[in-house]
């Protein structure tokens, strides 16, 4: 297997600036995903939202989903289920308004120290756009300005917990689908294994790695970019053992942003270079919301019309 780009950001700041920068870009143009350390969110914060978010689900939801299962007849199944998850759910929103009061079961520690996640994962994501633009010959900004719409951009936690599953190969985590928003920073168990890319023909392992934050790119950045940079499939295969726990945060255009290739990365070449389409930000999630599980081209393609 290729080695799983693995990215030290403390190195942006000495001389290892540009194999870094290097890195970065190459893991844009032939993953769409990779690992960060020493992304400067502390580790007693990763340790303190683990240990709240895993005791959150065995008080408050994993009695659900076991009654979920039964009511379904899931530890049964004796054929491939294609229309649901083996996973347990919650949504934050954070921007453009929080949602945080509105979430039943949350208790007032976690609801802070959740809030206080989002505003480091922001950050960092903002900072991830500017080192995009850097690569891409972009002005500094511009990413953060094509997500803004009228409102700012659109920012949401997807906390999920993965409980082991009788039947992992019949039931998907999650099943295959590429991201449709923005830039997506994860923190994932770093015990309990499940997240896999497909890259050439096969599904390759994304490492848990201790107090790391994953990066994919999502639909929106392969459309500002005119395709140099893919979003891509991943799922997450259901374990037999363990409960894997996933933060998924996502730093997505504002609903009324419009998104199209940059101009730059279009003009080298003729007009007809621009291979993506001009839409709203809200029309492609409409149409998403349906497709989310089928292939990316056609979604492109429908925005066209």
């Amino acid at each position: 297997m290729e080695n799983f780009p693995v990215i030290d950001l403390s190195k942006l700041d000495g001389e290892e600036r540009k194999p870094t920068m290097e890195k970065i870009e190459d893991a844009c143009e032939n993953w769409g995903f990779f690992e960060l350390v020493n992304h400067g969110i502390s580790h007693d914060l990763l340790d303190t939202v683990e240990r709240h978010t895993k005791e959150h689900y065995r008080k408050c939801m994993e009695q659900r989903f076991k009654e979920m299962v039964a009511s379904k007849g899931l530890e049964a199944v004796q054929s491939e289920i294609s229309d649901l998850d083996w996973e347990s759910t919650f949504f934050l929103r954070h921007l453009p308004d929080s949602n945080m009061a509105e979430i039943p079961d949350l208790e007032e520690d976690y609801r802070k120290l959740m809030k206080e996640f989002a505003l480091e994962l922001e950050k960092l994501a903002e900072q991830l756009l500017d080192l995009l633009c850097e690569n891409l010959g972009l002005e500094k900004g511009y990413l953060k300005r094509a997500f803004y719409g009228s409102k700012g951009p659109n920012f949401g936690t997807k906390v999920s917990n993965y409980p082991p599953c009788p039947k992992p190969d019949l039931i998907k985590g999650l099943r295959a689908h590429t991201d449709a928003g923005g830039i997506i920073l994860l923190f994932q168990d770093d015990k309990v294994s499940g997240l896999q890319l497909f890259k050439d023909g096969q599904w390759i392992d994304v490492p848990p790695m201790k107090h790391s934050i994953v990066i994919n790119l999502g639909d929106q950045l392969e459309v500002i970019t005119n395709g140099k940079y893919k979003s891509v499939l991943h799922r997450v295969i259901a374990q037999k053992a363990g409960t894997r726990m996933s933060i998924a945060s996502f730093y997505n255009p504002g609903s009324d942003a419009v998104i199209y290739p940059a101009p730059e990365l279009v003009e080298k070449e003729a007009e007809e270079s621009q291979i993506y389409p001009k839409f709203v930000f809200e029309d492609y999630m409409k149409l998403y919301a349906g497709l989310k599980f089928q292939a990316k081209e056609p979604r492109f393609e429908a925005m066209k019309a």
